[in-house]
């Protein structure tokens, strides 16, 4: 940062995205980075692909085809100081804090309406979308100085 920055609010991450998965979990976290290289864990949040839509009705993905995730990363009250940096992390998984996803449409556990239960897994290959068709984009709330 050139000089401080303030970030209160709800933030959110629009995510372009495909997988070489039937199902998958693309999480975020933001972080800010101070000059002696310490990351600062602020705001994160995870979305599970066959929930892109509604959570009521999972849906799974069509291997090799993008998709538009919204993940919410909750709300937080941070002042990146000049010097410091705004890191973004993406990933398909934060285990143990949230549960694996198989990328196969299973679960490990038999939730009603989550799919059959399963135990095997297959690996994904996920690719972030980030141009003119796919503008993935962070939104933070900016409070003007």
């Amino acid at each position: 940062m050139n000089e401080d920055l303030e970030v209160t609010g709800p933030v959110s991450l629009e995510l372009y995205a495909k997988s070489s998965a039937v199902d998958t979990d693309f999480t975020a976290k933001l972080v800010d980075v101070w000059p002696n290289g310490f990351a600062q864990n602020l705001a994160e949040g995870i979305i599970r692909a066959r929930y892109r839509d509604s959570r009521e009705k999972p849906e799974m993905m069509t291997p090799g085809q993008a998709y538009k995730f919204t993940i919410d990363l909750w709300a937080t009250s941070n002042v990146f100081k000049k010097g410091h940096a705004l890191r973004l992390e993406v990933s398909s998984s934060n285990f143990p804090r949230f549960d694996r996803n198989l990328n196969t449409g299973e679960t490990r556990y038999l939730r009603t309406g989550d799919g059959p239960a399963g135990d095997q897994f297959v690996t994904a290959t996920n690719t972030v979308l980030h141009d003119a068709e796919h503008p993935s984009t962070l939104i933070l709330p900016v409070v003007p100085k």
